[in-house]
């Protein structure tokens, strides 16, 4: 414990007008994070101040990064903060590293208040990147709107912050850290924690690891690939995989956590996971799969480059979770997917007699669902799939998942994948992604396009594709009942469901009155 106690400071500061989260936190440019004066301070303030004072003086809480540049940086202000705001206790993964899953997995375990996520998925590291700020909650899962908005009326209103500027604390060594702060009875602890034990226990009470250690090792050696595309999955690869599943060390690729992701977009994409799918077209491997920099999302290939698509992947493992001890022990109780995923899912959900719930794209609406016990498995388009182990996705766990299936089965991903279709039938999925998109511009068309599926006329409309000819079923802008507690939420998208085709037209924002300026 240091021997002088550290003085709480309050440092004065003027708000900033766009710091309500979204979705996924606060993300921005990473030099506005860094060049802007107090930025990062005042939505950490935003964030602290937003926990109820009674909650907040000596509660836990969690931080970990996905280990992109300014990462180090910002984990050393929130530390000081933190300190400064009353927190009790911080549990940090080594070298400030933590995934996504395992900052769910360790605020569950320990009871935390929350945790804080230094990300921005898999957009762009280093300088010129972005980064991001996450708070989860205590069930280990995003911010729900309520948090999200406080935090919002905090930081456009906010005065002042407190910090300790002269607490210092190694990133890189492990244990507890005591120290004493001006004015506080209790010293204030931070713990550095290996960022892959706590993740790793919890996986071995939900997989049969000896069925997945004889596939990767047995005579029959299923060869794999898993490219950690330079995030912070790395660690996790290797352990896990290599060191405790036995797949050889060359089976993990990219597997050291760099500030700029090696120059490219941490994306598990067939675009931006090129190497890993021209690895996988030579038919050296069985099986490929990249994941993304915070370790949330996930993409599967089979042998000769095969690639399955998230919309397949999650109803194929919903088909087979009777091969995992996790679910044949606890029993399925509903399935959910963001309504932008195709209804592969629904088949699979009719064909097991098991409820399906379709909510906005956010994992955040999974968890009441997941709460109340009335999901298992739930997933999105954008390669996120996870149960209810915890309460985010989870890329590693969603692997684990298919080497436990294929072990059961006996059988290739190309293979499982085609059977799926032929017991099931198969559902088209695709996804375009615009970035850069001039809000105005996006504002006009989002109008003119709700105006065009809100006319009455719209709904007897027939489109032709070569010799199909499919017909409206429906057209609106998407609106979801919350089953647990009633919660609704509008203007998610523009929803057309073609007879068997669905259709998804998301504004770059919620529908709002009037254009951007």
């Amino acid at each position: 414990m240091e021997t002088n106690p550290i003085p709480v400071v309050t440092v004065q500061t003027s708000p900033f007008d766009d710091q309500r989260p979204g979705t996924n936190g606060l993300r921005r440019k990473t030099e506005v994070f860094e060049g802007k004066k107090n930025y990062l301070q005042n939505y950490i303030q935003s964030l602290l101040s937003s926990i109820d004072l009674r909650d907040r003086q000596g509660c836990t809480m969690v931080v970990g990064s996905d280990g992109r540049y300014f990462s180090r940086a910002a984990t050393e202000v929130i530390v000081q903060m933190a300190a400064a705001n009353g927190i009790g206790r911080l549990v940090i993964g080594h070298n400030g590293l933590l995934s996504t899953p395992a900052v769910s997995c360790i605020i569950r375990k320990i009871k935390a208040i929350g945790g804080i996520i230094l990300t921005a998925s898999h957009n762009p590291g280093g300088p010129g990147g972005d980064f991001g700020v996450k708070f989860n909650v205590a069930n280990g899962g995003p911010s729900p709107d309520t948090v999200m908005e406080k935090i919002a009326q905090v930081s456009r209103t906010l005065e002042e912050y407190t910090i300790c500027p002269d607490l210092r604390i190694d990133l890189a060594r492990l244990g507890r850290h005591d120290f004493d702060l001006e004015n506080k009875f209790k010293p204030f602890r931070v713990e550095i924690v290996d960022s892959v034990d706590v993740y790793l226990n919890m996986l071995r009470t939900i997989f049969d690891f000896s069925a997945i250690k004889s596939l990767l090792t047995g005579p029959e050696q299923l060869k794999i690939r898993v490219d950690a595309m330079n995030g912070v999955m790395g660690p996790y690869v290797r352990r896990i995989l290599c060191d405790e599943l036995g797949a050889p060390a060359n089976a993990a690729v990219n597997c050291v956590p760099l500030e700029d992701f090696g120059g490219r977009p941490p994306e598990p994409s067939l675009t931006y996971a090129a190497p890993l799918v021209d690895a996988m077209k030579g038919g050296d491997f069985g099986f490929g799969a990249a994941l993304d920099a915070d370790g949330d999302r996930y993409m599967i290939l089979g042998e000769n480059g095969f690639f399955v698509n998230p919309s397949d992947s999650l109803a194929v493992m919903a088909a087979n979770l009777s091969c995992i001890p996790y679910f044949r022990q606890l029993g399925l109780r509903g399935f959910a997917r963001s309504m932008a995923t195709s209804t592969a899912l629904d088949r699979v959900a009719k064909a097991l007699k098991v409820t399906l719930y379709e909510t906005p794209t956010g994992w955040r609406f999974f968890g009441n669902l997941m709460d109340s016990g009335s999901c298992s498995l739930c997933g999105e388009e954008s390669f996120g799939t996870s149960s209810d182990h915890i309460r985010e996705k989870d890329g590693l766990w969603s692997v684990l998942v298919w080497l436990s299936i294929m072990a059961v089965r006996k059988q290739g991903v190309e293979e499982i994948v085609k059977d799926h279709w032929a017991k099931l039938g198969r559902n088209y999925f695709c996804r375009f992604d615009y970035e850069g998109v001039d809000p105005r511009a996006a504002f006009y068309l989002m109008r003119d396009l709700e105006g065009v599926i809100t006319d009455k006329a719209f709904l007897t409309q027939k489109f032709a594709v070569g010799t199909n000819v499919y017909c409206v079923e429906r057209a609106d802008n998407f609106e979801y009942i919350d089953p647990v507690d009633g919660t609704v939420v509008r203007n998610q998208s523009a929803h057309i469901p073609l007879l068997s085709i669905h259709l998804y037209l998301y504004p770059p924002t919620p529908l709002c009155p009037r254009p951007p300026r």
